[in-house]
């Protein structure tokens, strides 16, 4: 744990940067310290800014950023959330092993990739939606999805929020927005965002494991990675211009103008608050509808009701969010706060009440996916993580270097029959994002997971690698 003390006199409170030494050099060769250190100018902001073992440069916030701001008198930044408003990520358990997926394990990937459109500007014909249906959809998360048909009863309960934000308003999204995402349902997009068939790597806390549905090494899961598409990213879009303009009417000091904020009782926050509800549920019903077409391309290749290799979610969590929770700001004093997450993900402790009931005991799955053909992690949240991080942790690898440098560097046919000769099966949009993607772009996972283990704000459950790759 490291710390940038208030060196200026703007600073409200510290820095605190969670690395090890190799993680903390790379923050350092880019604008992370920098933007940690301005978000502790926030109004209203509680503790400390926070940076997470996988903290990269940003907007306004760094990716992999973390701050609290008081209920009534801090700020609301949608900086602090970022443009791909609930990319998260969700986990599929399966009752089959990689002996039995091997020998079909092509044609399955190939299946998935041609059921789930991937690739920017990605759209699925046969899942149309009126405007009234998106509105709906908007406001009433993946239950709109699984009432008609796509999903299983009790794929919600596993879901952050059970797959519904509260105080979704779509009167607060753009026409813009929503003709953006009309057609993207069910869609992976493109960028660092995928599809993974996983095997079981090694298990590291058995009885948490197996209460999460992870039950043996060599058992075989599914990772999905995407987010609000363009829906959520013309939110994002909408509303800085929006608060570019409060920052003026309500005369706030900023040192970017990246953190572009209003107070969080005001009516711009608000709004933006509905709206950013909105398309948080969107994202959920993104990720529920290409897990249902997942299940679905399992039943294509192996001709059995899906239900029979127990395809089971085992969770979905936001990565880029902002809410209203209720946290220890110092002192055993308890406040309502606005907790912004962008790049990081929640790590709520045993018995924590928003924890689904059947994993209360342990303490809520957090899930950081790693980068193209490296390793995959299950965490568990922690109490720790509530004192330290507002109930935080890392949400993935985080990039070394940016997508222009990896293209300049990797060839995408090189990378593709890398990762096949290792026994991964790949498919993809395009060359070109298997260069802009490629594993040495990325940070070490398995060093960004260590240092959440070893501080404590998440702690190992199961480590999990690929054996089939869907890229957008």
């Amino acid at each position: 744990m490291w710390q940038i003390p208030k060196y200026k006199p703007q600073m409200k409170v510290p820095a605190m940067i969670f690395a090890n030494q190799a993680l903390l050099e790379k923050m350092q060769t880019d604008r992370t310290l920098w933007q940690c250190g301005n978000v502790a100018q926030l109004p209203g902001i509680y503790k400390h800014a926070i940076t997470l073992p996988d903290g990269h440069e940003g907007y306004g916030f760094p990716i992999g950023g973390v701050a609290a701001t008081d209920y009534a008198n801090g700020v609301i930044s949608p900086g602090g959330v970022g443009y791909d408003i609930n990319c998260g990520v969700r986990l599929l358990s399966t009752n089959l092993t990689e002996t039995d997926v091997r020998p079909k394990l092509f044609p399955l990937a190939e299946t998935i990739f041609r059921n789930v459109p991937s690739g920017l500007g990605s759209r699925r014909k046969d899942l149309t939606v009126s405007n009234r249906e998106l509105d709906t959809l908007a406001v009433e998360g993946v239950q709109w999805l699984i009432d008609r048909g796509l999903g299983w009863a009790e794929d919600a309960k596993h879901c952050e929020e059970n797959g519904h934000m509260p105080n979704a308003n779509p009167d607060k999204v753009s026409q813009t927005a929503k003709n953006r995402g009309l057609t993207q349902i069910g869609t992976l997009g493109s960028g660092n965002h995928f599809l993974e068939i996983q095997k079981v790597d090694k298990i590291f806390n058995p009885k948490t494991a197996k209460v999460f549905g992870i039950t043996h090494e060599g058992q075989v899961t599914v990772m999905i990675h995407c987010g609000s598409r363009g829906y959520g990213h013309q939110v994002c879009s909408d509303y800085l211009r929006v608060m570019e303009h409060a920052v003026q009417k309500y005369n706030i000091s900023l040192p970017d103008r990246e953190l572009a904020c209003a107070p969080g009782s005001s009516q711009e926050a608000q709004d933006y608050v509905e709206a950013m509800a909105c398309a948080v549920n969107y994202a959920f019903c993104n990720r529920q509808a290409i897990m249902h077409w997942v299940r679905q391309s399992f039943q294509q290749i192996y001709g059995q009701d899906p239900e029979k290799f127990d395809l089971k979610l085992v969770y979905d969590v936001a990565h880029n969010i902002a809410k209203m929770e209720t946290h220890d700001v110092g002192g055993g004093v308890q406040k309502k706060v606005w907790v912004h997450r962008k790049g990081a993900t929640r790590a709520f402790p045993p018995g924590h009440e928003a924890v689904p009931e059947d994993y209360r005991s342990e303490g809520q799955p957090v899930l950081i996916p790693g980068s193209m053909g490296t390793s995959s992690w299950v965490l568990v949240g922690t109490q720790k993580a509530m004192e330290l991080t507002f109930g935080s942790t890392a949400h993935g690898a985080g990039r070394m270097m940016s997508r222009f440098a990896a293209k300049r560097q990797f060839w995408g046919a090189d990378v593709k029959n890398s990762l096949e000769k290792r026994g991964i099966a790949v498919r993809a949009a395009s060359p070109t994002v298997l260069a802009e993607e490629a594993d040495s772009a990325y940070k070490n996972v398995d060093m960004v997971a260590e240092v959440s283990h070893q501080i404590g704000i998440a702690t190992k459950v199961a480590r999990l690698t690929p054996i089939a790759v869907v890229k957008g």
